[in-house]
């Protein structure tokens, strides 16, 4: 069958009109980061700020009108709002589909989504940079939280280098029932979505920062979770507009930061862990990875990135310190090939320090639930 070409897509796109302006979506320019490959189909339709919640029909019907293409396999279509010269993007004007105006959370007074139905918290595993181990940590996390029986969720929102696909050694594309959202994947009892399922792994996402929040958004609303006690999200790295919508917009119950133990990942660290405060997200704790390095032929310890920066990071800003984890291959080796510590060699060292650190994000969790709940005093 002959690859569909971005003509042909814009073609179809043509038969779908603005309802307030009778335009067809690419006359008015409103296509955008059309992505194409091996019949998978991704773009943004660019529309006024204002107008973004009530043009979710038209989205639904672009995305339906490409689907229906001879040739195509899967589409993803975002609603992003772009501002106009001069204004400041704010991020209640970059959502994107159903979101609604209601407010929920952190008192930071901007508008949120609502509280996705049946997840009882989200925890966000961020870093202030790349490179730490940031989706490994998550991974291990949540299977290590899906081992001590509570129904687990993991959401990837690093758009642009997707990798929980691989590490919970998942592929092909989620189905849907009802042609409105999407059955999220599921491995080792832990339901997952991923732009990764989407868009194939050699696929460049050249997408602004209003797309990807807009991405992210509809990986949270438009996926049938079902009944979760946590749904764990990995976090792009860095602290941009993509990680500060997150904050904002989504109803998290915590934070949990990732560094390694030398200096200069433990800056941008602490310039993660600020962020989350500052938009009034509870920071769970710290995780130092790659703390040490165990030698598995005679044993001797080197603390090639330094040893305890985190530990100290966390008693400074004072957090909770989550624990530490050893720069094994091991660890690595076993996420990379979709078959992560925990659930691989689950009796494990390592593993045994990956459910240590569940057992404490849990506990947080659950404190953090009771402290919320109303005292009821009968006299």
């Amino acid at each position: 069958m002959a690859q569909v070409t971005e003509q042909q897509i814009l073609d179809a796109l043509k038969a779908v009109q603005d309802p307030d302006t009778g335009k067809d979506v690419v006359s008015a320019g409103m296509v955008s980061g059309l992505v194409i490959k091996d019949g998978n189909v991704a773009f943004a339709l660019e529309v006024d700020p204002q107008r973004g919640p009530k043009l979710e029909p038209m989205r639904k019907q672009a995305e339906k009108t490409v689907h229906a293409m001879d040739g195509i396999l899967s589409v993803s279509v975002v609603l992003t709002a772009e501002t106009t010269p001069g204004q400041t993007p704010q991020p209640q004007q970059m959502q994107g589909g159903h979101a609604g105006g209601q407010s929920t959370g952190h008192g930071s007074g901007k508008d949120m989504i609502p509280g996705i139905p049946g997840i009882k918290h989200i925890i966000a595993v961020a870093s202030g940079k790349g490179g730490v181990g940031k989706s490994t940590v998550s991974v291990n996390l949540a299977l290590a939280l899906a081992l001590d029986g509570h129904k687990v969720g993991m959401m990837d929102a690093d758009i642009y280098g997707p990798s929980q696909p691989r590490m919970m050694g998942l592929s092909g594309q989620p189905k849907t029932n009802d042609g409105e959202t999407l059955e999220p994947m599921e491995n080792y009892g832990v339901k997952v979505m991923s732009m990764g399922f989407l868009i194939p792994d050699d696929t460049p996402m050249i997408w602004r920062g209003p797309m990807v929040m807009s991405a992210i958004q509809q990986l949270l609303r438009d996926v049938n979770w079902g009944e979760l006690d946590v749904l764990v999200v990995d976090m792009p790295p860095g602290t941009g507009d993509a990680q500060l919508t997150m904050a904002q917009q989504v109803p998290l119950a915590g934070a949990v930061i990732v560094s390694t133990p030398q200096d200069i990942s433990l800056l941008d660290a602490r310039k993660g862990l600020n962020m989350f405060r500052k938009v009034e997200v509870p920071v769970l704790g710290i995780i130092e990875n790659m703390s040490y390095f165990a030698c598995p032929s005679c044993g001797h310890r080197s603390e090639i990135f330094s040893h305890g920066g985190a530990r100290k990071e966390a008693d400074r800003l004072g957090v909770d310190f989550l624990g530490e984890i050893p720069l094994d291959i091991e660890i690595r080796e076993t996420s990379d090939g979709g078959h992560p510590i925990v659930v691989s060699k689950p009796d494990s060292e390592n593993a045994k320090v990956f459910r240590q650190i569940a057992e404490r994000v849990w506990a947080k969790l659950e404190a953090s639930e009771a402290k919320a709940m109303p005292k009821i005093l009968v006299q």
